[in-house]
């Protein structure tokens, strides 16, 4: 344990190194590939769906904003961690302890209600024709926390579960373009973004509108964790610092400094700029091109197949209608894919969540106060938080707080409030905390100022709407 005397890591000087060179463009991919395959889930087949079957294929203007923005602070997030080696959050708790406090917290509070993994369960017992979700979720969540805790490297075991998901996810979206969504819908999803810009339609709330930025793409904390996952990718400065491995079955590696800066030189810059250029790419292509794709092309299937029909629901239970009408409509095989797609996904953006409250925990805690413990190992600390978090997920189930759409509510409303408090402590932290040459600035900058704008406007008007309607 660290003392008054001696000062924790976190806040200790930077060690000075030369920025690794840039490996080709095809090594970096895949932290892009996770954060895709994470947050395409429940956004994209169960809240965005639903908000568009709603509200129609207007409201694709606010989706594809969010997913754009989003995109902006993901790589300022990136940012940070390619110049120094450290994560964002370790970043914003050298200057107050609390950030870092808070925002475990916060991810506790997005992720403890296991709103991913029993959606997926939901949509089993659909396709299976029955089964107890509950239990289904309990037992889907124990396996996950299995695969987590006796992974070697742990992020590798997660990039191989979310480029399956993202595959197979892929390869839905191809047939169903090529089998199921018309020209007559594409055509009207195009004039309806364009002319619905800034609208909002009758029937959808503040608070259905919050979920629902909080879902696309990505959110909350699950973008700061891209730190930790080009971390252990060895983006930057973070192939200095060594990557989180099982406590069973791990190699444990030498240990680093928390932090590091490389020499302000030619040299160092110039491999800065192609890093910096590569790992905008990989993240432009592989998360916000594929998210795109996947909330636009899933909200169109979704009203192409349910919106006029009777009988919808509010609750993922509009997904059975959706995978029925696609059975008689085009047949049988699709409706089996619909399925097998949507618990995939789902489950496979579950066990990443597990691994976004480890992570994120166990940074924190590991390098804050138990810097100098022989026993807390990050590897020991990030095991822990996963079960715990599966405890009281399954605790909650177990108790009858069993509904999807309440739980991914909660869950995505979080999200987008913590995305507006972060945005903010990114621009100071890229703009203080790093050196000229490499810091936020320009119009960068100013896309930053507009992402703490957009969040902090929808925020508002979610409690605004909630002290009126409630007074």
């Amino acid at each position: 344990m660290t003392t008054a005397e001696e000062p924790a890591p976190t806040h200790a000087p930077p060690r000075s190194l030369d920025l690794p060179e840039p490996p080709p463009l095809r090594r970096l991919v895949g932290p892009g590939i996770v954060a895709v395959g994470i947050g395409m889930a429940a956004g994209e087949i169960i809240l965005w769906p639903h908000l568009i079957t709603t509200g129609g294929l207007g409201l694709l203007w606010l989706a594809l904003a969010t997913l754009v923005i989003q995109t902006g602070i993901n790589l300022e997030i990136e940012r940070y961690t390619l110049a120094t080696g450290q994560t964002v959050v370790a970043g914003f708790s050298r200057w107050w302890t609390g950030w870092g406090v808070l925002i475990c917290l916060a991810a506790a509070f997005q992720y403890m209600w296991p709103g991913w993994a029993t959606s997926g369960s939901t949509v089993l017992t659909y396709a299976v024709g029955g089964g107890d979700a509950v239990w289904i979720t309990v037992a889907a969540l124990v396996v996950m926390g299995a695969l987590l805790t006796v992974s070697p490297v742990i992020y590798r075991t997660l990039e191989k579960v979310e480029l399956v998901k993202v595959g197979a996810t892929l390869f839905f979206l191809a047939v169903i373009v090529v089998a199921v969504i018309s020209w007559r819908t594409w055509g009207q999803a195009a004039e309806e973004t364009v002319t619905g810009v800034g609208r909002i339609p009758e029937g959808v709330t503040f608070t259905m509108l919050l979920g629902g930025l909080g879902a696309a793409g990505a959110g909350g904390v699950h973008n700061l964790v891209l730190s930790n996952w080009i971390r252990d990718k060895g983006y930057g400065m973070g192939a200095h610092v060594p990557r989180l491995v099982s406590p069973i079955t791990g190699q444990t590696e030498a240990a680093g400094a928390d932090r590091y800066a490389f020499p302000q030189d030619e040299a160092n810059l110039a491999r800065w700029r192609v890093w910096w250029r590569r790992a905008n790419v990989e993240h432009i292509v592989s998360f916000g091109v594929v998210c795109l794709l996947s909330i636009s092309l899933m909200s169109m299937l979704a009203y192409q197949t349910l919106s006029g029909r009777d009988g919808v629901t509010s609750d993922p239970s509009f997904l059975r209608t959706q995978a029925e009408v696609l059975g008689t409509e085009t047949g049988r095989w699709l409706e089996i894919l619909f399925y097998s797609v949507a618990v995939v996904s789902l489950w496979a953006a579950s066990i990443g969540l597990l691994d976004i409250m480890g992570r994120v925990v166990s940074d924190f805690v590991r390098r804050t106060y138990l810097a100098r413990s022989t026993f807390w190992t990050e590897g020991r600390l990030y095991v822990t938080a996963v079960w715990t978090e599966i405890v009281l997920g399954s605790a909650i189930l177990l108790s009858g707080v069993d509904q999807p759409m309440s739980l991914l509510l909660i869950s995505t409303c979080t999200a987008s409030v913590v995305t507006l408090l972060y945005s903010a402590l990114l621009i100071r932290l890229n703009r203080r905390d790093l050196p000229p040459a490499v810091r936020l600035r320009g119009g960068r900058l100013g896309f930053m100022v507009l992402a703490v704008g957009f969040y902090g406007f929808f925020a508002t008007a979610m409690v605004v709407t909630q002290l009126r309607d409630n007074l």
